[in-house]
């Protein structure tokens, strides 16, 4: 199959993402691996959104991370850092791991990875929103990987 695709050796797609990855265990973002980067990509953008979060009507960001060079395969766990991160929805820079309400059920986190046309020269701190916004006239590929948590 051509084209981007993203997957994580850490959970299946839409299966559960491990506690350790959570903010009750410890808090370190998932390994993430990825292939079919597009010719004519000059950047990597990644972000993971949970919208089932009862938080605001956008749900809730967990990572913002771009400037991420095309030649890139993945992110190790905990390595996001050696890219830009932006500002999550807990108000950090970087990784802000599942928290749903207790008995809320499960949540789908969303792990967007975007190839662009252009480089991004944005600092650290960038939101979803913001990111989204830059970005929209430049992704020329796009895939995702979905994992659940619940408490």
């Amino acid at each position: 199959m051509a084209g981007l695709r993203i997957w994580s050796p850490a959970f299946e797609h839409a299966g559960p993402i491990d506690t350790r990855h959570a903010r009750d265990g410890d808090d370190i973002s998932p390994p993430l691996e990825w292939s079919g980067v597009p010719d004519g990509a000059l950047q990597l953008a990644l972000v993971c959104h949970d919208p089932d979060a009862p938080t605001s009507v956008h749900g809730f960001t967990h990572w913002v991370v771009y400037g991420i060079p095309p030649s890139a395969t993945g992110i190790p766990e905990g390595g996001g850092g050696q890219f830009v991160e932006g500002r999550n929805d807990y108000g950090e820079i970087g990784w802000g791991g599942p928290q749903p309400p207790v008995g809320h059920g499960h949540h789908h986190y969303y792990f967007w990875l975007y190839a662009l046309d252009t480089e991004l020269g944005d600092g650290p701190g960038l939101t979803r929103a913001q990111l989204l916004d830059r970005i929209e006239k430049h992704a020329i590929d796009l895939n995702r990987v979905v994992g659940t948590y619940e408490r």
